[in-house]
């Protein structure tokens, strides 16, 4: 029978959410599926998420959204965009009956708006409000299965065989300053932004991480680094090597299996982290970096988070739907620190040093 992946637990007796998990428990195995984690007690870790989503054919996600489910379902919306094997035909149902992802959707609405998602959440996430419309959901979308999503090697260099090097930085580096953003934004104001701050981290003596890409934000950070002369490491993996190929200027590159071991390396390489505009996957890394310090995992402690709420020419906040999303669920607003101009970037960092 195929198995399922059941998302959210019941805390106690009184949890508005277990009429509705029981209801769910009945209806998928008297529709013939198997129910992993039917108990609500299996923990997602960026070590254990692959595996999980590799063992799964289908997702379920229960009322309740906190920092950990939403970092589920967005990382499982990462994997369709970036043409993840492991994901194909396996559909994901949101269970919203309570509204409690509709801030979620409104993030993704909003992105997709600004540019950064290409494609429409509602092809790959299919939200429904009853349990009962659960297995119907499950089957329509396994028959039907998913868009294409148009994303098929977009460099255009064969980048041959890759392997990961690394070179020493400079003496006098202070430390190494990961960059999470968009590499899929072409707006010249934007990518102008990404190469100001590759050059100000060189010039400030700073070390530059990033997610290796070659096109939008992404590659002109690399490029700002590398013409100032600076050391910029990065990790990508190779599937999505293939979609963005791999910037020139790279003094430190970590070939990874996997978006998590490649999140992992680039949070343990990086003293501290700039959100800089971008799309589902740079939600993802913030999700990412807010549950490390929510368990207190040692890769997060003393580094700061810099959230870099940019204002277009429109006067529209580039992260501001994100801000209210993390205040819905409750994230501590100590652990992360916003700013809406470039130059308080360097600043914001160097307080915490």
């Amino acid at each position: 029978m195929p198995s399922v992946r059941l998302s959210g637990r019941v805390i106690s007796e009184e949890d508005p959410s277990r009429e509705s998990r029981a209801q769910l428990l009945y209806l998928l195995f008297a529709g013939g599926w198997n129910i992993d984690n039917s108990n609500g007690d299996r923990v997602i870790t960026l070590s254990n998420i692959q595996e999980e989503i590799t063992r799964s054919d289908a997702f379920v996600f229960t009322p309740g959204a906190t920092l950990e489910e939403l970092f589920k379902l967005v990382s499982i919306f990462v994997g369709f965009q970036t043409n993840d094997a492991k994901l194909t035909g396996k559909p994901t149902v949101i269970l919203n009956n309570d509204g409690s992802w509709d801030p979620f959707f409104r993030l993704l609405d909003h992105l997709h708006d600004l540019g950064t998602i290409k494609q429409d959440y509602r092809d790959y996430l299919v939200s429904v409000d009853c349990p009962a419309s659960v297995l119907e959901a499950l089957h329509e979308a396994s028959q039907e299965g998913f868009p294409d999503t148009a994303r098929h090697g977009g460099h255009d260099e064969d980048t041959g065989e890759i392997y990961s090097h690394e070179s020493p930085p400079p003496q006098g580096q202070h430390g190494d300053v990961c960059v999470f953003c968009s590499a899929s934004i072409e707006d010249p104001d934007y990518l102008s932004d990404g190469y100001e701050m590759g050059r100000k981290l060189a010039d400030a003596r700073y070390g530059c991480i990033s997610g290796a890409g070659k096109t939008g934000i992404m590659g002109s950070v690399v490029q700002g680094v590398a013409d100032a002369g600076g050391w910029a490491g990065g990790s990508n993996v190779p599937h999505i090597i293939e979609l963005e190929g791999l910037p020139d200027g790279l003094s430190a590159f970590w070939l990874r299996p996997d978006i998590y071991t490649r999140m992992e390396i680039m949070i343990e390489r990086s003293d501290a982290f700039i959100i800089f505009p971008g799309g589902a996957g740079t939600v993802q890394e913030m999700l990412a970096l807010l549950l490390l310090k929510e368990v207190g995992d040692p890769l997060m402690k003393g580094k700061p988070i810099i959230v870099y709420d940019r204002m277009d020419r429109s006067g529209q906040r580039f992260w501001t739907p994100l801000n209210e999303l993390l205040s819905l669920i409750g994230v501590d607003s100590g652990d992360y620190q916003v700013v809406g101009k470039l130059e308080d970037i360097l600043p914001a960092i160097k307080r915490v040093d």
